[in-house]
């Protein structure tokens, strides 16, 4: 199985420039737990913003949301994965990397989103094969 058969394409992206509040409400409206940072330039690396990231960012800096952008928080560059890849690849280098998410790209543009909710039953199926 390939990641492209299990990938959650329609991810929701959001600006570097962006302020947390934001993408708060972003996340609040779309229903989503990540938002993938825009490449700032065809150069540039994808990344990926967490309610995680969020809330050890006002806990921990006592921030306030409407002047921290979301560049200063999200994780970039982000593991990408290719949506020909391995889902049994893609479980490893989850756990190696203790992520949860991983940004799938084709020809190096954005396609969608792997999580490890979207790999936990097509893992168990090719295990009890």
């Amino acid at each position: 199985m390939l990641v492209k058969d299990i990938m959650t394409t329609g991810v929701i992206t959001i600006s570097p420039f962006a302020s947390l509040r934001e993408a708060m409400q972003k996340m609040r409206e779309s229903s989503v737990k990540a938002l993938i940072v825009e490449r700032m330039d065809p150069h540039d690396a994808w990344g990926i913003l967490t309610y995680t990231n969020i809330l050890r960012t006002i806990v921990a800096e006592e921030g306030d949301i409407d002047l921290i952008n979301v560049y200063d928080v999200s994780i970039k560059p982000v593991i990408s994965v290719n949506r020909e890849m391995d889902v049994r690849h893609v479980a490893k280098l989850m756990l190696n990397h203790s992520v949860r998410r991983l940004v799938v790209l084709h020809n190096d543009e954005l396609v969608g989103l792997v999580t490890r909710n979207n790999i936990v039953r097509p893992v168990l199926e090719m295990a009890g094969e």
